[in-house]
């Protein structure tokens, strides 16, 4: 587990939003244990249609499957909570949306639906930098309500964090 993130969520999209202007990008989530807030966050800053094309929300199997192209032996073998889903979703949102940058994230936000192992508070993420696909998994304390903060914060710090750690491509080329 990477340390924890405590800027403001509206700090980190302000940085997120210039960071991606200034290179000319847009950006995509593809969202199931948080139902959209990432999308949200980023939408709450005015003049978010200059860099956030859009979201999905694909908080259901069959939705992963049909707005991502989630392959279904995946779900089966793997688990919605896990590696290969979070990957599969990113990979999923940058290849249906005009974007240079892609998040997903997929959890046990709680207070039910946690196992032994993926215990509640048990988040994949996924980020896909033009092309350039990683993931991670978190494990947040707190109730429902505070990991998918800390799911929403962690997103998006890492996010740029990687957008950071890419060599700018003039706007125009690539996607």
């Amino acid at each position: 587990m990477t340390n924890p993130d405590t800027r403001p969520i509206t700090d980190i999209c302000q940085q997120l939003a210039a960071t991606l202007q200034q290179r000319g990008w847009m950006m995509a989530t593809a969202e199931s244990c948080t139902g959209g807030l990432i999308a949200g966050a980023c939408t709450d800053l005015s003049g978010s249609s200059n860099w956030f094309e859009r979201g999905f929300v694909t908080y259901s199997n069959q939705a992963k499957m049909e707005l991502l192209g989630v392959d279904a032996a995946v779900l089966q073998d793997e688990g919605a909570v896990s590696e290969a889903v979070a990957r599969a979703m990113v990979q999923g949102a940058l290849s249906r949306a005009p974007v240079h940058a892609a998040v997903a994230v997929t959890g046990v936000a709680g207070p039910t639906g946690g196992s032994a192992a993926k215990p509640v508070g048990t988040v994949w993420f996924g980020w896909n930098i033009d092309g350039v696909v990683s993931s991670q998994v978190q494990l947040f304390p707190g109730d429902r309500a505070a990991v998918r903060a800390a799911t929403v914060r962690h997103a998006l710090a890492q996010l740029l964090a990687r957008i950071d750690n890419t060599p700018a491509v003039p706007a125009g080329h690539g996607r």
